[in-house]
């Protein structure tokens, strides 16, 4: 089963790079990061919300020079992250924990894309 799901997650990643960026919708992947990723992240992306260090591992800064890199060799590797964690429950566990209700989210393909692309060009902007 996990290597299953390594497989699908590898080849989504695949799928989401190979679209052209005309496919993703900014404002799409924008409003999924605000409404489900900045409450651990935060909108600076910096992984500072009170609760970020919590987790285990913490919540990481998408704004490193190791991210960014990291982000350049596996393209595909927020899309990654998102679908297949360490722990699954890493992130519902720990925002029950301190108490933050995110509503069910069902992912699409354009969905992940979209995220995708919105990070990516605002993590290559950041200093």
């Amino acid at each position: 089963m996990m290597a299953e799901n390594g497989l699908i997650a590898a080849a989504l990643a695949i799928v989401l790079c190979m679209q052209s960026a005309s496919f993703a919708d900014g404002g799409n992947g924008e409003q999924i990061f605000l409404s489900r990723c900045a409450v651990s992240h935060g909108t600076d992306m910096k992984g500072m919300s009170p609760w970020a260090d919590k987790s285990n591992p913490p919540t990481p800064n998408l704004t490193t020079p190791e991210f960014k890199k990291r982000l350049r060799d596996y393209p595909g590797v927020i899309v990654s992250s998102v679908i297949h964690r360490p722990n699954s429950d890493l992130i519902r566990e720990t925002l029950q924990k301190n108490g933050v209700k995110l509503p069910p989210f069902t992912w699409t393909v354009k969905d992940f894309r979209d995220l995708n692309e919105y990070l990516t060009d605002k993590i290559a902007k950041t200093k």
